[in-house]
């Protein structure tokens, strides 16, 4: 960490400092092996990026990367490497206490590694004997107990395997990141649209009249969605936005690719109107601009005008209208702006707007799915959509911005917990075994075993699951009882680190890293958040000749566990991954349609998508309207002492990956120890600017959560609300607290008190 700085950040988006930000990182990790990649990331024929999932356009900008795209391809990329000499010279419990920085930066991890308990420290270990000691242990367990975890960058093809490996095994138990974020929208969207993802391609940003942006922070989490918010703002179409935080990227932006804008600071305006919403409060907002919809076309029908609503499209195409707009037309303006934080006006100006766009589209982020009312707030989104018949045309749809580079698509191939997402009789067939048709175990469930002990063994694809997950402590408390930890990972984490009876380290190739197997080198795809599937070449040279790839590491794992399966043949795939894609063929026909051969399209394949076409694959063979049962997200009864956290990730990481200590846009520089606090909240409790304070979590349940040494800082958030780092403050987050269908953590909205350092509990007076 540097110097500690504080203070205002003025300029846009991108420009300058993100030209720095990217030089700074590129040069750290190792100039000629980086920028020897950048030039083929996120292009037709080049690799995939390994941050987020935004759309990967047909017609490509010259540098189709942004800098947190970037940051993750030089951080994959780096020179530095930590073999056994690092594991000799340091003890686990020493690097326990290293920040998640210090230990990802450390470098690429070269060769698997098991856990020595007698000296803690990890050594080495062959893959052929950690294949043979996982597939024992794991042969001993009962399948209700083992875990196969994925986190979102895995292939489409590593994730197929992965999935019949643990079905093989006789487990459901797939839980994956998708459940820390957007399962809120997998379960929202079918039961309203008949579809478990958006409808939104690239092509409807140049037809669309209005845009609705909702709880997603571009500038960090997609930054390449701002040249298609810069060409939209540019049409003078309206973007109005919903956020409790004033972000940056949704505020204004200068294209780095632009030389013109860069020697002449030039700034795009991206939203035209932007809305504080209170954490938890977009179903009330959302309520306010339906009411005011409704309201406006109820005035038009009395006067003989025309009307406001799309009633051919309500007639023909949707279910529910008439018991919606009766709870619309009784919502009360006084409880909805109560709720929201937002003025009667603005939601009014909002509706108005719309009201005259006949195209929109609403994109949202985590500020929507993770709260305990995270589906019904996504279903509000879906209804205020359809009033105006905004989905299945041109220029409309909803679009949730997924995070993670493949967390949609490995859903699509069968990374799911609950059966009915997956075709099993077509496993069943096309494998000859008896597939479990249990529910497994989603991130809350596996979290929930691993705390009482039921959990005996995780695997883990990727990710930093004790980092990601909820309630920190006790879940690593059960971690260190589990029998089995198997990490799959290309540089060292805490999930390594918290061992178990029994831990393996199993070094992956990095996804820009050439994989050559028995029939040459290999290519793999993804599917971004458009539903579009794309083929990813790896360019670079690996960085140790004793890594292997995910498939692999998979096939490996599989027949060191699993009786052999003559319509299994793992080696094959391993040999060839477009027998793997043949087989993903054979088991989701329509969705990958002549897979092989349409790999590399330009802008990827698009999957079919029902509602694309008004098609509803919903219980009614309608659009559903939904009736919300209140009028807040984050269902919380607050007592008066309780303010509501909203966890934030800075411009300086990609989930739990930090890159550095700038919050660039926050204007936070050298730490991450800072809680972010409305100024009259910070008068009213008694704080001052810079002073350190704890955050206490809720403890109903006799739980002790609390997390220290927060440097206060005022910031305009609103009122009741504080924002403070992911992941460091999911200790506050209680397993419990999560989306009551979709059970996603709620941690955009986590009931916490404040106390001083050295005093009790300060009790936050009504405002």
């Amino acid at each position: 960490m540097s110097k500690v700085t504080i203070k205002p950040y003025e300029s846009p988006a991108g420009g300058w400092g993100s030209a720095q930000s990217v030089m700074r990182h590129v040069g750290r990790e190792g100039v000629a092996r980086v920028t020897a990649a950048l030039p083929h990331q996120n292009k037709t024929g080049g690799f995939m990026c390994v941050s987020c999932a935004w759309a990967k356009p047909a017609d490509p900008h010259p540098a189709e990367f942004c800098e947190n795209g970037a940051k993750a391809t030089a951080w994959e990329l780096t020179t530095k490497t930590i073999g056994p000499e690092f594991f000799a010279r340091h003890t686990v419990t020493e690097l326990l206490s290293w920040p998640d920085h210090d230990l990802e930066e450390a470098g690429r991890l070269t060769q698997p590694l098991r856990y020595d308990r007698a000296s803690d420290k990890y050594v080495p270990v062959g893959w052929p004997d950690a294949f043979v000691e996982i597939g024992r242990e794991l042969r001993a367990l009962d399948p209700h107990a083992a875990v196969f975890y994925t986190s979102g960058r895995a292939s489409l093809e590593a994730s197929y395997m992965y999935q019949l490996f643990a079905r093989l095994f006789g487990s459901n138990n797939l839980p994956d990141s998708s459940n820390m974020c957007h399962e809120s929208t997998s379960v929202a969207l079918p039961k309203s649209i008949g579809v478990p993802v958006g409808t939104v391609g690239l092509e409807d940003f140049e037809d669309t009249e209005c845009l609705l942006f909702f709880g997603q922070n571009v500038g960090t989490n997609s930054p390449r969605m701002l040249h298609q918010l810069q060409s939209v703002s540019r049409r003078d179409v309206p973007i109005i936005t919903f956020n409790p935080l004033r972000e940056r990227g949704l505020e204004r932006f200068t294209n780095p690719q632009s030389p013109t804008e860069m020697v002449l600071g030039q700034e795009t305006r991206i939203s035209s109107h932007y809305f504080q919403v209170e954490a938890g409060g977009d179903i009330a907002a959302i309520m306010g601009i339906c009411k005011a919809l409704i309201t406006l076309d109820d005035e038009a029908m009395a006067k003989g005008q025309p009307l406001v609503l799309d009633h051919a499209f309500i007639r023909e195409h949707t279910h529910g209208f008439e018991a919606f707009a009766d709870k619309a037309r009784a919502a009360s303006w006084k409880e909805i702006e109560h709720h929201s934080g937002l003025k009667r006006a603005d939601l009014e100006e909002t509706a108005r707007i719309y009201a005259r766009s006949q195209a929109t589209m609403a994109m949202y982020g985590m500020g929507l799915t993770q709260h305990r009312k995270g589906v019904e707030t996504v279903r509000m989104l879906v209804n205020l959509l359809l009033l105006k018949g905004n989905i299945g045309k041109p220029g409309a749809g909803i679009l949730p911005v997924r995070g993670h580079s493949n967390v949609q698509g490995q859903r699509t191939v069968g990374i799911a917990e609950k059966p009915e997402l997956v075709p099993l009789d077509r496993l069943k067939e096309l494998y000859g075994f008896e597939p479990p048709r249990w529910e497994g175990f989603s991130t809350v469930d596996a979290c929930e075993g691993i705390v009482k002990g039921s959990v005996r063994a995780f695997i883990g694809l990727g990710g930093n699951f004790v980092r990601a997950a909820p309630d920190r402590d006790q879940l690593e408390e059960g971690w260190r009882k589990m029998r089995l930890n198997v990490q799959v990972s290309t540089k060292l984490n805490r999930s390594h680190l918290v061992t178990s009876e029994i831990s393996y380290i199993l070094p992956c190739l990095g996804r820009t890293e050439t994989d050559q197997q028995a029939t040459g080198p290999q290519v793999v795809s993804m599917e971004d958040s458009t539903a579009r599937i794309h083929g990813s070449r790896p360019v670079a040279t690996p960085i140790s000749e004793h890594l292997r790839s995910e498939p692999a590491i998979v096939a490996g794992l599989a027949k060191a566990t699993l009786d052999p399966n003559p319509k299994v043949d793992w080696d094959a795939w391993v040999a060839d991954y477009s027998k793997i894609r043949d087989a993903i063929e054979a088991t989701y026909p329509d969705d990958f349609k002549d897979f092989n051969q349409r790999l590399f399209h330009p802008g990827g394949f698009a999957r079919p998508l029902a509602a694309r076409e008004r098609k509803w694959n919903t219980d009614t063979g309608k659009a559903n309207f939904a009736v919300p049962e209140g009028m807040t997200s984050h269902g919380l009864d607050l007592t008066e002492d309780m303010l509501r956290l909203i966890t934030l990730r800075s411009n300086d990481q990609f989930n739990t990956t930090i890159y550095g200590y700038r919050d660039r846009f926050r204007g936070v520089e050298g730490t991450r120890m800072v809680v972010f606090v409305n100024p009259d909240d910070m008068a009213r409790l008694g704080l001052a600017e810079g002073e350190t304070v704890t955050l206490v979590g809720e403890s109903h349940d006799q739980v002790h959560r609390e997390f220290g040494g927060l440097r206060v800082v005022g910031y305009d958030i609103p009122k009741g609300c504080i924002g403070a780092y992911y992941p460091e403050c999911n200790g506050l987050v209680p397993i419990w607290h999560h989306a009551e269908e979709s059970k996603v953590p709620a941690v955009k909205s986590v009931p916490v008190s404040i106390r001083k350092s050295g005093n009790g509990a300060m009790q936050a007076q009504p405002g």
